[in-house]
């Protein structure tokens, strides 16, 4: 039932493991859309280059921007290298979720072990391995949703910058930055794929982590009696995820629920010694205490993750650190808690 000093290394150690992985796949998606923006940004330059000399009394109507032909085809071939890196972003996150569920049975192996009393081992109180099929069937299912997640992406991208590109346009007396600020806001448009991919690798890579985890769960549920919501202490942890840390739930239940790209751990929890028949002394647990850890930061840094608004809210008494967190429904991801915005907490 104590959250040991080995438990939160071995919790340590999982997190460094998947920060790995996941900053590899960040490496991999930026460097496939830059290469694709590297040789769609002649192309679009040469199109607005032609569309702009044609403008009449200093304007490009939409329709002219429509009829271009240069800028048509330049928005195809950005459609064809969008169908192209919908597959290989799929390929990409997907590569590695064997690997992501293996590790998380192996390290929960340790987050359990690290809990158990002296001599457990002996009095027959053990481990179990989660079966094969159900770590495959974790890994199946996550591809399916990460299948799901990319394919709308080129014709949604594609819409975005046609969206951008043909429109009305105010030429002005110097053509050449009217294409510049063009150009720089269809690839944002266009990035903004290599965004919802980041999104969809992280995400999903976590949650596939913590769906193995809960796999582990439920074969040691004799040992086990729920889990525990671990945020990363750090500068980057959300006021949400600060709120939600040490909190403990079911072992049945999801989670951590935390916001897309999280980095909140599942940690599991083992039931007290006595109950497993051990009459011994037990440690008490060395989870740290989020409201301690803010304490004792700078008020700097205090107003860095809070906010000034939010920060002076809690301090006041106005709010509790329960207030900090909401639940919200998205159309296509799983629920997740999110900062509670400003404008809510004030009213």
């Amino acid at each position: 039932m104590a959250v040991t000093q080995e438990t939160l290394q071995a919790v340590a150690a999982l997190r460094r493991q998947l920060t790995t992985l996941t900053d590899a796949q960040t490496r991999a998606l930026t460097q496939a859309w830059a290469e694709a923006w590297d040789v769609l940004l002649p192309e679009f330059e040469l199109a607005l280059t032609d569309l702009l000399a044609g403008a009449v009394d200093g304007k490009v109507t939409r329709a002219m921007a429509a009829r271009n032909i240069r800028l048509t085809g330049a928005l195809r071939l950005a459609r064809e290298y969008l169908d192209v890196l919908a597959p290989q972003a799929q390929n990409i996150i997907t590569q590695d979720l064997t690997t992501v569920v293996l590790e998380a049975a192996e390290g929960h192996a340790a987050v359990v072990q690290s809990q158990l009393p002296p001599g457990a081992a002996g009095a027959g109180v053990s481990f179990t391995r989660v079966p094969e099929a159900a770590l495959t069937a974790i890994v199946e299912r996550t591809t399916q949703q990460i299948h799901k997640a990319t394919r709308p992406l080129p014709a949604d991208i594609v819409r975005l910058m046609k969206r951008n590109l043909v429109r009305g346009i105010a030429v002005g007396d110097n053509p050449r930055a009217t294409a510049a600020r063009i150009i720089r806001e269809s690839e944002g448009r266009f990035n903004g794929g290599l965004t919802r991919a980041l999104v969809i690798s992280r995400t999903e890579t976590l949650d596939a982590h913590r769906a193995a985890t809960k796999a582990s769960e439920k074969v040691n549920a004799e040992v086990l009696t729920e889990w525990e919501w671990h945020a990363s202490l750090d500068r980057r942890t959300c006021p949400s995820c600060l709120a939600k840390h040490g909190q403990r739930f079911p072992l049945e239940q999801d989670g951590p629920q935390d916001h897309h790209q999280g980095r909140c751990a599942r940690v599991s929890v083992t039931k007290s010694w006595k109950d497993m028949g051990f009459d011994i002394p037990e440690p008490p647990s060395e989870t740290p205490d989020a409201r301690a850890w803010f304490d004792s930061l700078t008020p700097d840094t205090q107003e860095g993750i809070m906010g000034k608004g939010r920060l002076k809210l809690l301090q006041s008494g106005q709010i509790s650190w329960d207030d900090l967190s909401t639940k919200r429904s998205t159309d296509g991801w799983r629920d997740s808690y999110h900062v509670t915005p400003l404008r809510d907490l004030v009213k």
